[in-house]
């Protein structure tokens, strides 16, 4: 898989945690509702498959009694760090387009 396409993977991956991140905040007071997470960077390890985005369920936790598992403290630094991995993605992703361009420009 090339650079430009695994970039954009990584970015559609913080788009989505983003997404999953408001919308857990979202349904903190909703009974029964299980938090969901986006997972991408754990495909990459392995060798043997194409990385995946995908939103999976946390059932293995039980916080309150009306069955809700989100941790509203969990959420916001986890908000936090989407934000610090897009804002470097970004920067990533326009440094290797300068380089790009630079080289198509023979400057």
């Amino acid at each position: 898989m090339d650079i430009y396409n695994l970039m954009k993977m990584g970015l559609d991956a913080i788009d989505l945690r983003g997404k999953t991140i408001a919308n857990n905040v979202a349904n903190i007071n909703t009974p029964d509702y299980k938090r969901k997470y986006v997972t991408f960077e754990e495909t990459l390890n392995d060798e043997k498959q194409k990385p995946k985005i995908e939103v999976k369920t946390d059932l293995g936790s039980e916080m309150r009694e009306d069955g809700n598992n989100i941790d509203l403290e969990n959420e916001k630094v986890n908000q936090a760090a989407t934000t610090l991995e897009y804002n470097a993605l970004v920067s990533l992703t326009n440094i290797k387009l300068a380089m790009t361009k630079s080289v198509i420009s023979g400057r």
